[in-house]
């Protein structure tokens, strides 16, 4: 089928998203193979996803790699005890995340001139290297659910953007180190055109908890369906939306700069309309003001919107960088 548009013109390409979708599923599979034929085809053993990095080796080790793989840096040293809880738990996320990136480790006093480069004030630091641009992703020692979600997001912004997949991991090779082999991925259960087209109907027509439901359908089967979860996102915002008075959310914004409910409603109508960068920037200032549950609201707002755009958009990344530094 021809995915359509959701009636949000110049906001989401949907082909383009389906197109990087499907190109990662097949990178996926490929990926898959080669870990399940016992490490073929360059694949790395367990042991090498974490590597120990200084300034000699850092273009080689780090920049290069970035361009294969994305490339978390963990800024340490010995005596910061916050890094002796955080270390064992990146190392341990890199051998289970299996390839999707690659933990570089720094100690920040036997190299000071990385640490000044990337503008370090206090440690532990976290930053990633994509394609061989840096992001900040967090620093101090977050809890693991957090640091999970912010490695997601990672990944999914170096694959819909950069289209990497990370790296083959030779699953012989880390079940002879005592470690139980990787399952390999199985390819989607698809297709699923028919329910696809249902939604987009659904959508012409306005009836979006219809076209919503038909997408969790998908979903329920596929949860890795790259339309159906972009599908879902935007009928979701235009059921939010339809029936909000632009005037009154507007000025309700305005005169209530701390209220959540105020703020995430004026982002949505913000998306809706086209200012991308204004919906994203409005909840980015929302989450630094607030605290507790309004701003961990404010936050899963803005999430959502990366939904609805999609990760390969290029207003993406700039927004979740901006996110992180008012996170962490």
């Amino acid at each position: 089928m021809q995915p359509r548009n959701m009636s949000m013109s110049g906001v989401v390409d949907l082909a383009a998203v389906k197109a990087a979708g499907e190109a990662r599923q097949k990178a996926e599979q490929a990926r898959a193979a080669a870990t399940k034929d016992g490490g073929g085809g360059g694949a790395v053993a367990p042991s090498s996803l974490v590597i120990d990095v200084d300034e000699a080796g850092f273009e080689r080790d780090v920049l290069q790699r970035s361009a294969e793989v994305p490339v978390v840096i963990d800024f340490w040293a010995e005596w910061c005890e916050p890094c002796k809880q955080l270390g064992p738990l990146l190392e341990r996320l890199a051998v289970q995340y299996n390839g999707r990136f690659l933990l570089a480790k720094v100690d920040v006093d036997a190299n000071q001139m990385l640490m000044q480069q990337f503008g370090i004030q206090g440690i532990p630091a976290v930053f990633a290297v994509v394609a061989g641009q840096a992001l900040p992703l967090f620093q101090g020692a977050a809890p693991e659910a957090q640091i999970r979600e912010t490695l997601d997001q990672l990944i999914q912004v170096a694959e819909e953007r950069f289209g990497l997949t990370g790296i083959a991991v030779d699953a012989a090779a880390g079940a002879g180190a005592g470690e139980a082999p990787a399952e390999a991925a199985e390819a989607p259960a698809g297709p699923y055109d028919a329910l696809l087209e249902a939604a987009a109907r659904a959508l012409d027509a306005n009836d979006f908890g219809g076209a919503a439901q038909a997408y969790k359908n998908v979903l329920v089967d596929d949860p890795g369906n790259t339309e159906a979860k972009l599908g879902l996102a935007q009928a979701e915002l235009l059921a939010r939306v339809q029936d909000l008075d632009p005037q009154q959310v507007r000025k309700a914004a305005a005169e209530n700069p701390d209220d959540v409910a105020a703020q995430v409603a004026a982002a949505d109508l913000d998306l809706v309309g086209g200012h991308v960068e204004d919906a994203f920037g409005r909840l980015v200032e929302t989450v630094r003001r607030t605290a507790g549950d309004d701003r961990d609201a404010a936050r899963v707002r803005l999430l959502e919107l990366f939904e609805v755009i999609g990760g390969d958009d290029p207003r993406v990344a700039p927004a979740r960088a901006a996110l992180a530094r008012v996170l962490f």
